[in-house]
């Protein structure tokens, strides 16, 4: 089975409110890197893009597969899994009512989550390399760029 490495990150200007993902997919050490914009978003919604459209990329590649480790500084998706027992037995509605921000992405990435086996590490941001290979900075800085660009 191959070996599957994803870093993602989403970055969105909080003002104009353009937004860009980006992931780098490894498998068995071959960089796939991919990346969007979108506008009228949020930060979240980006962060959750990149991590859906980095595993859809997987599924298209990968006929086997035994284990997705996605790397991410967000601590919205890494968490997310923790949150969905809370979020299935509130219906995915908020104390006021409403349904959750970003609803239409959490259930497309909850329901990847069944159909894969995903393991999140939570990484720091924008950190420099430490001695080993640091993708999160990469990711970090092609959002950026893109972000700048769009705006």
């Amino acid at each position: 089975m191959p070996l599957i490495e994803i870093y993602t990150d989403g970055s969105c200007h909080t003002q104009l409110l353009n937004g860009a993902w980006a992931a780098l997919v490894f498998i068995d050490g071959k960089k796939t890197i991919l990346k969007g914009t979108e506008s009228n978003t949020t930060h979240n919604r980006m962060e959750l893009l990149a991590v859906i459209n980095a595993i859809k990329h997987v599924e298209a590649e990968v006929t086997l597969k035994e284990k997705l480790h996605i790397y991410s500084d967000s601590q919205y998706v890494v968490n997310l899994n923790e949150r969905r027992k809370k979020l299935e037995a509130k219906n995915f509605i908020t104390n006021k009512g409403t349904p959750i921000q970003n609803l239409d992405l959490v259930q497309t990435l909850l329901n990847l989550s069944d159909t894969n086996t995903i393991e999140y590490v939570k990484v720091k941001a924008h950190q420099k390399p430490d001695g080993s290979e640091n993708f999160n900075r990469e990711v970090d800085m092609i959002v950026r760029k893109l972000v700048r660009e769009n705006d």
